[in-house]
């Protein structure tokens, strides 16, 4: 059985394969398995783990538990400290926090209890010195973190400046090319956080395949090309 293949009843309070229950057991609610074949269920007492055969990874019970990233979870215990287990429900390190992301590029995105924002490594040490007003996930080696001036640049995955460049507001890198916001629109930039085009839109999305769907400020829906041109005119 494989974890891809299970799926979850419509009302998120047991798993599905073929269509049919497994495990003969209902949950309070369920998330979907990982990866690591885990998933996160709730009981009566609170939330934890099961693996694919259903049996409980662990027993300890909790306020909120996620999906297993690296072989580790992010957690939230009854005091609302959070913090990150491994897939035997042992604590990797010591500290509690606020909030914890899950592990993308094995980092992690941190809130802690002054409502700072770091990353940390599978060890759950600090990648880098810094603390921001927010940090993204990591994507493609590079996360979005916003200083204490509200304003957006990129890092590498040692915490260095990417460019030199502040924004208003960015996305991470996708396929080459992020989106950024700058005080009259929204745009694409590539690795250099030079814009790759002219125009300024209301609102736009990631590249698809070369294209990406914008809106214009007068409300029209558009696609454009990575050179800025239109492409579809709806």
């Amino acid at each position: 059985m494989n974890y891809n293949d299970i799926t979850i009843s419509e009302d998120n309070t047991y798993f599905l394969y073929n269509n049919q229950p497994i495990f003969n057991q209902k949950f309070e609610q369920v998330l979907a398995f990982h990866v690591e074949n885990i998933a996160s269920v709730k009981d009566k007492k609170g939330w934890f783990h099961i693996d694919i055969q259903g049996n409980e990874v662990y027993q300890n019970r909790y306020n909120r538990t996620f999906g297993y990233y690296f072989g580790v979870s992010a957690v939230q215990d009854f005091d609302k400290n959070c913090f990150h287990i491994d897939t035997k429900g042992n604590r990797i390190y010591h500290e509690n926090y606020a909030w914890c992301g899950n592990f993308q590029q094995k980092i992690c995105t941190i809130r802690d209890k002054t409502n700072k924002y770091f990353h940390i490594d599978l060890e759950g040490k600090k990648i880098y010195k810094d603390v921001y007003k927010y940090a993204g996930d990591f994507y493609d080696n590079y996360a979005c973190v916003m200083l204490e001036n509200g304003f957006f640049k990129h890092i590498d995955l040692q915490g260095n400046d990417l460019n030199g460049k502040l924004f208003e507001h960015l996305g991470v890198f996708h396929k080459g090319f992020a989106i950024a916001k700058d005080k009259n629109g929204w745009f694409h930039i590539d690795k250099k956080g030079e814009a790759i085009y002219e125009n300024r839109f209301l609102q736009i999305e990631p590249f698809y395949n070369g294209f990406s769907f914008v809106i214009t400020f007068e409300n029209q829906k558009k696609v454009i090309d990575e050179s800025g041109n239109i492409i579809v005119d709806f």
